[in-house]
């Protein structure tokens, strides 16, 4: 028997349940593919990348561990399939799409509930490197 890194599905009470209990118990929560450190899809780049500049403490939840369970269990909360999907206090807010237009037009920080709605600044330097050029 061959090994199937695609067929890891879970049984959808066991997503149901994870699904609930990261909304219930984090402020902010991002459902992704791949995690925060190595997203893999374009749109779950972007929205770690836009939540990730007021709020640095979002939790994310990888759904490529069992995608069509996490497909069913998110639009129970959200009447959407599609992923990403973030909710803010146990709201939905939305996927990237709407994350940008949020950022657009100003509000994504006040959205996110961050106590400085401001962008965090990155001046793409890192603390532990120093690069010689």
């Amino acid at each position: 028997m061959a090994f199937n890194p695609m067929d890891s599905s879970m049984d959808q009470e066991a997503v149901d349940d994870i699904v609930d209990a990261a909304i219930a118990n984090n402020e902010v929560v991002l459902f992704m593919k791949g995690d925060a450190r190595m997203p893999q899809c374009g749109f779950s780049d972007r929205a770690v990348e836009l939540i990730s500049q007021y709020r640095p403490d979002v939790h994310t939840v990888d759904t490529l561990q069992s995608l069509d369970e996490f497909r069913v269990a998110l639009e129970e909360h959200s009447g959407w399939e599609t992923i990403p999907q973030t909710f803010v206090d146990g709201e939905f807010v939305g996927g990237s799409d709407i994350l940008a237009e949020l950022e657009e037009r100003g509000e994504l920080g006040d959205e996110l509930k961050a106590e400085n709605a401001a962008p965090v600044e990155d001046d793409g330097l890192d603390d532990e490197i120093q690069s010689p050029f």
